[in-house]
């Protein structure tokens, strides 16, 4: 029998590609360093020679910028409380469907609102439509005896 989740937060977030794309232009690999996981960089520098109509990897960045994002405003803290850039990030799991993985404060932050005896699933939604990128984070917890897989592992 499969028992519901409770819902831990939410987050929403909205960004103009143009202003991840002056960022890119701005400070270069300063601000992807800062911001942004390895993986997270390998998937969009993956799409700069992308032939699309409007900058793939500009795109591929303000997406994940807006996870991070709505993941902050999800765990309820924002960008405080030891919660920073790189301790979220965007994974893919083995479906491709989008999570992410926390480290550092934000993992912290994670276990401090999972009550005990439930495991957190995190849940991404991400879209473009140039110039804006969205994200939607809705973070659950379901019991651990639940035999519904977790996206807080550690996909690459």
């Amino acid at each position: 029998m499969m028992m519901s989740g409770t819902i831990l937060g939410i987050g929403n977030d909205l960004i103009d590609i143009r202003r991840v794309e002056k960022s890119l232009e701005r400070f270069g690999q300063r601000f992807i360093d800062r911001i942004f996981t390895e993986i997270e960089q390998a998937k969009s520098e993956r799409r700069a020679g992308s032939a699309a109509k409007n900058n793939a990897r500009a795109s591929t960045y303000a997406k994940r910028f807006a996870a991070k994002e709505a993941c902050s405003k999800a765990l309820g803290t924002g960008f405080r409380d030891g919660v920073f850039w790189r301790d979220m990030g965007v994974v893919n799991l083995p479906s491709g469907q989008p999570t992410m993985r926390l480290t550092g404060g934000a993992l912290a932050r994670l276990e401090a609102i999972t009550p005990p005896g439930m495991r957190a699933r995190i849940h991404v939604t991400l879209t473009d439509e140039y110039p804006m990128a969205e994200a939607f984070v809705v973070i659950s917890a379901e019991p651990i005896e639940s035999a519904m897989p977790t996206n807080t592992a550690t996909p690459e």
